[in-house]
């Protein structure tokens, strides 16, 4: 893989956990097991019906508006910087492609709260960044360790990483 082919769910990995990075990067995708990724899977569909996703080749975000922000819905209750992460890296492939991205908004369905990120510098270098780092932790000849088990809480990898 080169950098073009970075998506928002692998940088969105990187900062959640390396190890799901590399087993999602080698095809290892237990997703549709997860009770929590169905869950988002429904809010996505159901709660922002008007949101009309963008697909750009490697990564789909979920709508982009007539002012340029990109808008992600997420279905936990808080912002994580994973999530601020995959969503700026939209932003980074738009004005690649040359559509000048104004920054991100995050749509927090739970709490209905909803998190602006403005696209400045400091986070054009932050996603550039994260790109070099995915593509570091992907080609390593062997995974990443494991987190500790409580932040494992959820994730659809966790029977992969914890069955001994």
């Amino acid at each position: 893989m080169d950098a073009g082919g970075v998506g928002g769910v692998h940088v969105k990995y990187l900062h959640h956990c390396r190890r799901q990075l590399w087993l999602y990067a080698r095809g290892i995708r237990p997703e549709h097991l997860s009770a929590k990724v169905r869950l988002g899977e429904a809010v996505h569909d159901t709660a922002y019906s008007r949101f009309q996703s963008v697909d750009l080749g490697s990564a789909k975000l979920d709508h982009l508006d007539g002012d340029l922000w990109v808008h992600e819905v997420k279905s936990s209750r808080n912002a994580t910087r994973s999530d601020e992460a995959q969503a700026i890296h939209y932003c980074h492939r738009l004005i690649e492609i040359g559509v000048p991205a104004k920054g991100a908004v995050l749509h927090y369905r739970p709490t209905r709260r909803t998190v602006r990120l403005p696209f400045d510098e400091q986070r054009r270098d932050a996603a550039v960044a994260d790109i070099a780092d995915v593509l570091q932790v992907i080609t390593a000849p062997s995974a990443p360790g494991r987190l500790d088990r409580p932040r494992c809480k959820g994730c659809s990898y966790t029977d992969y990483c914890w069955t001994d």
